[in-house]
């Protein structure tokens, strides 16, 4: 396994609410991450669920964050897409569940504190159903595979290697 240099500090934070359908998505990569693969000491897979501020914490001293969700963005469900820099507000202007205002807010409340991550990039996917169900939709399903490699990409990106299990 490569050693990432030890001046980063990755966390990949799958964000979302498994009995809301779709928006489970973030949390359901983030375990395939952890069951699938290791990485070196200085990067962590979270399962971040709809804690909000309570991960302000885990923001601290992190230089690289990747956050999974399901994300709002008018395209077909099971769309795929990668937003960074000020992309990101944008994004989570508008709400796919409650968590998400929780993600905006800690992201402001980390800036605030100076611990806002040097480089945050948010990999998501347009969900077909956020109702209150168990399960994601055969759309989303679909690309969790595809989730899981673009999230992998993106830590290569980083120099940090992913060794599978």
């Amino acid at each position: 396994m490569t050693e990432v240099p030890p001046e980063i500090s990755v966390l990949v934070l799958g964000i979302g609410n498994l009995v809301m359908g779709d928006d489970g998505v973030g949390v359901l990569v983030a375990q395939r991450l952890q069951q699938g693969y290791r990485f070196a000491d200085n990067v962590e897979i979270m399962d971040g669920g709809t804690l909000g501020l309570d991960l302000l914490p885990k923001l601290e001293n992190i230089t690289n964050l990747i956050m999974i969700d399901a994300v709002e963005t008018g395209k077909k469900a099971g769309t795929c897409v990668r937003l960074s820099g000020q992309e990101l507000p944008i994004a989570l202007q508008t709400k796919v569940s409650p968590h998400q205002m929780g993600l905006k807010d800690l992201l402001a409340v980390s800036e605030l504190m100076g611990h806002s991550p040097h480089e945050m990039v948010l990999i998501g996917v347009q969900p077909g159903s956020i109702e209150m169900e168990i399960g994601l939709t055969a759309e989303v399903g679909a690309q969790l595979e595809t989730l899981v490699s673009n999230v992998l990409t993106e830590l290569a990106h980083w120099g940090v290697e992913a060794t599978p299990v």
